[in-house]
This record gives C-alpha cells, structure tokens and sequence, in this order.
C-alpha cells in the first residue's frame, strides 16, 4: 500500500521502446492504494511490454515511494500549520521527477537549484568572517538587485545568529533555516520571529524523523525540510502481471 507517482513518466518510458503501447490509467498521481489494487493497464506488443517492464516498474517504485514516505511526514503534522518540504537532496538527473513526488505526496517545494532562489548556507558565512553580518546584508542586496529570486534564505544554527539575522533590513530575507536546533530553540526562535520581523518564515532542518516531526511542527516554525523523503525513501513494491490471452 502506498502512495502513487509517476504514471505518465512510466507510461513514456514504456512507448520509447518502440511499438505503440497505450497506457490506461486507473489510479491517478497522489491517489493512496491499497495492496494488491491495480493502478494501470498496457496494452500492446507483449515483447516491447516485457522490454519495458523493469524501466516502467523502476520509475513507478522509486516515485511511488518518495510519494508514500513524504505523505506519511504530512499526516504525521495534520492539524499543524507547518508544511513539509523536500530537499535538493535527489538523485542526479532525477530533480525534476523526485520533486514532483514529493508533490504528490502533499509535500512543498523547496528551491529547485542554485538559479531560482537563494540559500546562504555555514560554508558561505565562513568566507564572510568572524563577524559576516554586515556583509552577508550588501551580498543579498546585491543578488537580489541583479537575479529575480522566488526567495533568499539564509541558515542559522544558533540563537544568536537567528537574531542577527532578523534585524536585516527588511525585505532581504524571505526565511530563516534554523539548522539541526533542538525543539526548545526552535520555540525561542518563533518567539524571536514574532519580536523582531513577524514577516519572515522559519524553516526547520536536520534530524527530522517521523517520531519528532510532529513535535517540530508544535514550536510554531511554517516550514519543516525532509532530506529523507528523498535521499532515504524506500521503492514501493510494485509489480506488473500479464493477463492470460
């Protein structure tokens, strides 16, 4: 039993492999199935079907189960106002489609690379020095002057750094990524938020499992990133059975 994703990606992969094979969709894209439940039928050339066979099931595994995992962390916060969200932590050449699960699942996007939003990381602030502040502020301004952005984010691992962070002009930063922080911190970080720039989101990060997610979702924080959904998530078992002539 799971959750469903990939029906047209497998259904593509299927006709590549020559003879026309039509695909009859019996589940849609983010539906929940039952064990055992028929999710699509392929009709057509029986050696291109079998051709297929494990490319199809592959894309359908793989999708499937990023889209399974991810619905269970949104169950897990059912009730909350935080949202989940996937990670830039895919498989190469895969971006576009594992995302798209994790949609499928009811999960949110994230930035989809390094061109359509910015995320100011630890890696980065260490280039800036002890005290990156002031320069990370004139950096943001101006990337933001010279590339049309859907965000800036700018991670923070300590309360202090939160602060700093918070008292940026406004407009500079769209969202804080409060990285590997207890729950208390994140409380304190909420709390922070509503003092300082009640505008700004907080997005928590790192160590986020299915048994503490909901407690993460309790601090107050709108965003909660899941590397796992995509890096870690199981292949739902999906199978394909040809039918006696």
């Amino acid at each position: 039993a799971g959750v469903v994703a990939g029906l047209a990606a497998a259904g593509a992969a299927a006709r590549a492999f020559g003879e026309p094979i039509d695909v009859h969709l019996v589940a849609a894209d983010g539906d929940a199935c039952a064990a055992g439940e028929t999710i699509a039928r392929m009709d057509g050339s029986i050696a291109v079907i079998l051709a297929a066979e494990r490319t199809v099931l592959n894309l359908l595994g793989r999708l499937s189960g990023i889209a399974t995992l991810t619905r269970r962390f949104v169950d897990a916060v059912a009730g909350e106002t935080a949202v989940v969200c996937g990670t830039r932590k895919t498989t190469p050449g895969w971006r576009g489609l594992e995302k798209y699960a994790v949609r499928c699942g009811g999960g949110t996007l994230h930035r989809i690379g390094l061109y359509d939003a910015a995320l100011y990381k630890d890696n980065h602030l260490a280039r800036l020095g002890p005290n990156p502040g002031p320069a990370l502020a004139a950096a943001i301004a101006s990337v933001r002057r010279e590339h049309p952005l859907r965000f800036v984010q700018v991670e923070a691992d300590t309360l202090d750094q939160v602060r700093t962070i918070l008292q940026f002009e406004p407009g500079l930063v769209d969202l804080v990524l409060l990285d590997n922080m207890a729950d208390a911190e994140l409380s304190a970080s909420v709390a922070l938020r509503a003092e300082l720039a009640p505008t700004i989101l907080l997005e928590a990060s790192g160590g986020v499992t299915l048994a503490r997610v909901r407690a993460v979702a309790a601090t107050g924080v709108d965003r909660i990133s899941v590397g796992a959904v995509t890096h870690s998530a199981p292949a739902l078992d999906i199978g394909l059975d040809l039918e006696p002539a």
